[in-house]
């Protein structure tokens, strides 16, 4: 939309670069150009603002195929004026010297154009195709047609519109017949899953076979390791056990051998001692058989003597001295 300012009973237009910009004063043509920006007078002008850049127009509609299905057929169009001036002839791009604002609607005009042209072409492909050739090929055969019949089509270009492009989004047939259709596909689809499922199941059991080979194989080494442990334990014990029954019969018959020899040599010593005493006690008996009475008296009181314990003191009571005075006296009498 242009841009269109007031200035002292005047209007200056300021258009975009893509928007071409006819210019009619008196019915003269003043000015023709995309871009431009003019002062004029609102009783004596007529203006027009055409677009020259490319448009998206998108279409939708409804199709019958040769097995009488309803299709819907979603589509977009590109297009552009290339002749502003043609289109300007054609169709109604006046816009309001006030405002800048199309006072028709020359867009829906053209997109009406555009909608029916390519629609008659695509319902002439579809009612000789059958829905499934048209779910399967029908995307590329309605866009080659679509293309092919707009750049066929006389009316556009003597409006000045050229196609740029045309574009098929997709075909898609009723959600009751698009359900039914899907069916049998989904089924296939649930059944490879269904099969992987298995698959893959059957690879986990697998698995946990040979793990269970793995560990029942690994119970089965580690409890031979445990025996042959096991065994040679128990042959340590046992050649533990030889070799202290072996030292302890060696140290026992070093004992033996030990207690024989000191048990001769403590008889041979009893035997000698005996001997020594013997002859000393011979020697003795010899010496005092031969002494007189006297002498043997004298040794008696001496060997009294040395076997007496120590006597520190002696207490004398009156009755021991009066009798010791007694006999001494009697003595002493009969000595007289």
């Amino acid at each position: 939309m242009a841009d269109i300012t007031r200035r002292l009973g005047r209007r200056h237009l300021r258009s975009a670069p893509t928007a071409h910009i006819r210019h009619h004063r008196r019915g003269l043509l003043v000015h023709d150009g995309p871009g431009l920006s003019f002062w004029f007078r609102a009783l004596t002008a007529a203006l027009s603002e055409i677009p020259v850049d490319d448009r998206e127009l998108a279409m939708a509609f409804h199709a019958r195929t040769s097995d009488f299905q309803d299709v819907t057929v979603q589509a977009t169009v590109t297009y552009r004026i290339s002749e502003p001036a043609t289109a300007a002839a054609r169709l109604d791009f006046s816009i309001d010297p006030d405002t800048g604002v199309w006072r028709g609607a020359p867009l829906e005009q053209i997109s009406t154009l555009l909608t029916e042209t390519a629609q008659q072409h695509a319902l002439d492909v579809l009612a000789r195709t059958s829905l499934s050739e048209t779910l399967a090929d029908g995307v590329a055969s309605v866009r080659e047609r679509i293309s092919g019949g707009l750049a066929a089509e006389p009316r556009l270009p003597a409006t000045g519109i050229e196609v740029v492009a045309a574009r098929v989004v997709a075909i898609r047939p009723e959600p009751e017949v698009e359900r039914a259709l899907r069916t049998p596909t989904r089924e296939q689809i649930q059944q490879e899953a269904d099969r992987a499922t298995y698959e893959r199941r059957a690879v986990a059991v697998e698995r946990e076979r040979a793990i269970a080979e793995n560990e029942l194989a690994s119970k089965i080494e580690l409890a031979r390791r445990e025996e042959r442990l096991v065994e040679q334990q128990g042959a340590n014990a046992r050649r533990e056990a030889e070799e202290s029954a072996a030292a302890d019969a060696i140290r026992a018959e070093a004992e033996a051998l030990r207690t024989v020899r000191l048990a001769k040599a403590q008889a041979e010593a009893a035997r000698e001692t005996g001997e020594a005493r013997a002859g000393a006690q011979s020697a003795w008996l010899r010496v005092h058989g031969d002494a007189d009475a006297a002498t043997l008296h004298a040794l008696a009181a001496t060997r009294l003597a040395e076997n007496l314990p120590r006597i520190d003191s002696v207490t004398l009571s009156p009755d021991v001295l009066t009798g010791l005075l007694a006999k001494l006296g009697g003595a002493g009498g009969e000595r007289r």
